[in-house]
């Protein structure tokens, strides 16, 4: 095979070998499909409809908790660097909270 030829092959098989790389480094960034297979557990399947109707509407109601510790409605919140748990709040910024019971008063 004369030395032409052979750099060619050489030059086509490099090539493709580095666009291989480059796909499989390009299909691993590739976001999920399926996010009720990511979703963490612990979130409410169904929200009060009270709570939606309260809640302002920048906030995901796909991923919402109800924490015992405050008794206040928690959504997820996926930011650009990391997700968290904010209080779900109403348009004019209160938090959502189930009214708590009031222990009765202890006699005497």
């Amino acid at each position: 095979m004369p030395h032409g030829k052979r750099t060619a092959v050489a030059r086509k098989s490099g090539t493709a070998i580095y666009v291989s790389i480059a796909l499989l480094a390009l299909g691993a960034c590739e976001a999920p499909t399926d996010r009720a297979a990511d979703q963490p557990r612990g979130f409410i399947a169904d929200v009060p409809e009270q709570v939606v109707a309260l809640a302002a509407p920048y906030q995901d109601l796909q991923a919402v908790r109800l924490r015992p510790e405050d008794g206040c409605y928690w959504y997820r919140h996926v930011g650009p660097v990391e997700t968290t748990l904010l209080p779900l709040r109403t348009v004019d910024g209160r938090p959502i909270c189930i009214q708590r019971e009031t222990a009765p008063p202890v006699a005497g």
